[in-house]
Order: structure tokens, then C-alpha cells, then sequence
């Protein structure tokens, strides 16, 4: 299904230029200053006849009427109308009349079934494990050449009783700058933090409590990057990786470890074994998976969800990392933020069904921190709840343009706003969920009822629409029963419908 209402409204906007090619390209053009922030831009063929002009309104956050050619016209704030004709607005760029989408996620039962995870966790390299092996630490992206989006680096050092804090309250600190985009601490085996920057900041610093011991330490840095700076100056110069690495709160004072001897490893082992693949699946051994644990690969087996809607992998649950569906790369996982309530934002991520098999599909995922696989769902998406929210005020809203020989014709039903409505292939509108007149407010999905609301509309909307694939709907306040003279009316009509019926769903 399209994606609306993006697609529609482009698609209106093609029209109305593609309708008037011979004005836009081939006429005179001309502008105006119609006021502080508007201007007028005209395409004229006199001889023919045929105008087309453009009004931008280019404040921000005020709307306005300004005159043009002996008539009114409203411009809402940082927009640009059009007009057919340079008389009737036809087109504006912030009026949307097509129908809005509300996605539904659905978790099916056969992607629910069977839902257990195994997991392998990496193998932590020490410097010995390394060839690559160098005084300081390496420039990442010249080492990894693109083959992977990981690279090891290891360092080994000893310590004596005497470096260590006499206080067991006061554990040393491991202290890392780097220009990499995330990265993962060991301290001797164990794991002691991850921390984030950004694709287009320089770097940042991983500052995490270590537990030492005497004699030989090992720190273990896992650094990732997830593509290359795309934009700014000096992009040939770009650097990623360790650039300064500390540890301090020793008793001793602070170990600068940034020329302690340094060893580097391209890529996981999971990747050169090629274990998200079925051919490299049998290659290390799986056991019962756990939460919360870092540098771990999971694995699990579903079946393709029923019908053809799209399917996509909902990873909240998780932290950051990479997602193989059938030895396929289904790309990158970042959850970036969560809700107030700590709640982990919705992360999505689609899955092509050419990827799918029937039966047995497998699904591996690389976690870099502490996520829970268990709670990662495979989900269908339908657009099943459909919305429409048009004013009185949009511009007229003519359909279709044809030709009469040279001359542009405009062919309408006639300039009263109306909507439509339109179901996805094969299904029907079954309930009306919000039918509201006047001022409602909100987004498709969450509309609410505002103090001019119209008690009439939902009944109005269910005769029109209900049991049909599509309908439409005037949008005039007198069908409706509304108080135009109402003081907070925005002579505004919301609705949103839900359609079912057709192939079985998933």
C-alpha cells in the first residue's frame, strides 16, 4: 500500500506541475514582493493563456492573507500555495487533503511459537591472540578495510601490590578517548561498560571502574563504528579509533597505557566463522541464552508470518548491534533513546519477505551490550486505520487536469472540499473510531474532540462510509451541523476509520 499521506500529497504536487509544463518551462517569469516574508512567483504565456504562480510565505510561525492580482489569498507560515490559473489556489504545500496512515503492528502466533534463543559469546582476545601488533594504537578504519564494523584492540600490563588503591572502596578508573562510534571495555575477561558518540561528532570518552589485580592485567577494547563521517569538510582525513587510554586511581599515580605495546583484531570471531549462516551456524557451540549479556551472538528459528504484509522486527528489547535474517544482513541495530518511564523506544527494523522461508527461518543477532533476546518480536504491519483531517480553508481541491489542444483545462466535480477515504486492495471501512466537526486536535490515531465538536459527524461518517472500500466526504460545516461562528472553530473535519475483511490477515 502507498505510504500516505506522503505519497499522495507528492503525487498531487506532480500533477498540478506536470499539468502546467508548458507555463513553468516555457514561459516568462517574473516575482513580486507582496510583503515582509512573501513573495510571488510567476510562469506566464500570455498568447496562450496560461499562468501559474507561486506564493511562499516565508515567516516563521505566522500565517497570513496578502493580495494578489486584485484577490486575497491565505498563505499558512512556511509554505508555498499554488495557483492554476495565477487566480484559484489549487495547491499548498502545508494543506494536506490525501488520507494519513496509522501503522498497527501484530504479532502473529507462528513467529510466537517456539520462541527459544541460544547464545554464543565471543571470544575476548588477549595480545598474544593478536598479529597485528604496534607500540600505539591503530587507525580503525585502515585496519578493518571495510570488512567488518568491529576491531579489537588489546593491551597487557602488571601491577604490584604497591599500585594498587590501599582503600577498598577506591577502584581505579579506565579512562579512553576515542574518535570510534561506540565502544565496549574488558578487564581481564570481565566486562565493565560500553559507552556511545555519534557518526558526526569527532569522539568521545569511555570512563568506566575496572577491578585489577596484581600481577599481569588485561584490557580488552571492543570499537565500532557503523559507517564513516558523510558530510562536513576534510572527509579524506577522517580518523576513527583509540586516541588517548589511561587508568587512574592507582596509588602510583595515573598509567598512561597509550604506548604500552598494543594488539589489533579485525572483525568477531562470529563474523569470520560466518555463524549467522546456516553453512556457519555449526561452527561453535550454542547453550540456553541469558539476558544481559555483552559481545554475545543469540540465534532462534521462525516460521513466515501469514499474508503478505510486511514484516518487521521489533528490537527494543535490545541495546545495539547487528541482525541476520537466513545469512542475510538485515542491517544495524541502534536503540538510541528511551521513554521517560524507561521504557525502551519502538526500534523497527524491516525484513524483505524474499528473505523468508516458510518454515524454519533463522534469525541471529549480534548484542554489543546488555539486551534481552527474548524480548524481540517478529511483527506484521498493516494500515488498516486510515484518517482524514481537512478544512473548510484548504484550497479547492480540483482532481484532475487535462488538455483542449494548446489550451490547459481544468476538469473538477466542483471546488467544495471534500476527502476520500480508500482502504487497502480487498478490504472494506468495518468501524468508524473518531468522527469530530470544528476544532479537533491530535495526530491520526490519537485524535481528540475539541470545544467546538460536532455530536453528528460520527453518525454522518458511519451512513457514508461504513461497509464500502472507500468514500468521500464534504468537508462544509453545514452537513454537519456545526457552529461556524463558534470561537475557537477551525472549520475542521477529522476522522479516522478502520478497514478490515479481505485475505486472512497474519
Amino acid at each position: 500500500m502507498y505510504k500516505e499521506p506522503k505519497f499522495g500529497h507528492l503525487r498531487d504536487l506532480h500533477n498540478v506541475i506536470r499539468s502546467y509544463q508548458k507555463a513553468f518551462l516555457l514561459g516568462k517569469h517574473s516575482s513580486e514582493i507582496l510583503g515582509h516574508g512573501y513573495e510571488a512567483h510567476i510562469f506566464e504565456l500570455p498568447e496562450e493563456n496560461l499562468c501559474l504562480s507561486f506564493l511562499s510565505n516565508n515567516n516563521t510561525g505566522e500565517d497570513g492573507t496578502v493580495i494578489f492580482r486584485g484577490e486575497k489569498h491565505y498563505v499558512p507560515s512556511r509554505s508555498v500555495s499554488i495557483l492554476a490559473g495565477c487566480k484559484n489556489v489549487v495547491y499548498n504545500t502545508k494543506r494536506v487533503f490525501v488520507q494519513h496512515n496509522e501503522r498497527s503492528y501484530h504479532t502473529s502466533e507462528v513467529t510466537s511459537k517456539n520462541n527459544q534463543w541460544e547464545m554464543y559469546s565471543e571470544k575476548i582476545p588477549k595480545y598474544r591472540d593478536t598479529k597485528v601488533r604496534m607500540k600505539e594504537p591503530l587507525e580503525q578504519f585502515n585496519q578493518t578495510k571495510d570488512a567488518s564494523d568491529y576491531l579489537w584492540y588489546t593491551t597487557s600490563f602488571r601491577l604490584e601490590s604497591d599500585d594498587l588503591p590501599f582503600r577498598n572502596d577506591i577502584r581505579p578508573v579506565l579512562q579512553v578517548k576515542s574518535s570510534a562510534h561506540s565502544m565496549m571495555g574488558f578487564a581481564n575477561d570481565a566486562f565493565v561498560g560500553c559507552a556511545r558518540g555519534s557518526k558526526q561528532v569527532k569522539g568521545f570518552m569511555f570512563e568506566k571502574p575496572v577491578d585489577l589485580k596484581v600481577g599481569v592485567n588485561h584490557v580488552v577494547l571492543l570499537s565500532s563504528t557503523m559507517g564513516m563521517k558523510d558530510s562536513g569538510g576534510e572527509l579524506a582525513e577522517v580518523k576513527s579509533g583509540i586516541q588517548e587510554c589511561l587508568i587512574q586511581g592507582l596509588n602510583t599515580g595515573t598509567l598512561d597505557l597509550q604506548v604500552n605495546g598494543w594488539g589489533h583484531k579485525a572483525a568477531l570471531e562470529g563474523e569470520d566463522k560466518e555463524i549467522y549462516s546456516e553453512k556457519g551456524v555449526g561452527k561453535v557451540q550454542w547453550k540456553p541464552a541469558e539476558n544481559g549479556r555483552a559481545a554475545t551472538w543469540y540465534k532462534r528459528y521462525f516460521d513466515e508470518p501469514d499474508g503478505d504484509d510486511p514484516v518487521v522486527l521489533d528490537m527494543s528489547s535490545m541495546d545495539k548491534g547487528m541482525i541476520f535474517v537466513n545469512g542475510e544482513g538485515v542491517g544495524r541495530y541502534w536503540v538510541s533513546y528511551r521513554t521517560l518511564a524507561g521504557t525502551p523506544s519502538q526500534a523497527l527494523y524491516h525484513i524483505p519477505r524474499p528473505f523468508l522461508k516458510s518454515k524454519d527461518n533463522l534469525l541471529v543477532v549480534f548484542e554489543e551490550e546488555m539486551g534481552k533476546p527474548d524480548g524481540i518480536l517478529v511483527q506484521t504491519v498493516t494500515r488498516d486505520d486510515i484518517c482524514l483531517f481537512i478544512s473548510e480553508h484548504n484550497p479547492g481541491q480540483i482532481k484532475t487536469w487535462d488538455t483542449d489542444g494548446d489550451k490547459i483545462k481544468l476538469i473538477a466535480e466542483d471546488h467544495s472540499r471534500r476527502g476520500t477515504l480508500m482502504c487497502p486492495p480487498e478490504k472494506t471501512i468495518q468501524e468508524v473510531v473518531f468522527a469530530s466537526f470544528g476544532n479537533p486536535e491530535g495526530m491520526c490515531g490519537n485524535f481528540t474532540v475539541g470545544t467546538c465538536h460536532t455530536p453528528n459527524a460520527k453518525q454522518i461518517v458511519e451512513k457514508e462510509c461504513l461497509g464500502k472500500p472507500s468514500c468521500m466526504l464534504p468537508v462544509d460545516h453545514t452537513v454537519y451541523g456545526a457552529d461556524i461562528n463558534c470561537q475557537s472553530t477551525t472549520a475542521t473535519l477529522g476522522v479516522q476509520v478502520r478497514c478490515g475483511g479481505g485475505k486472512k490477515g497474519a
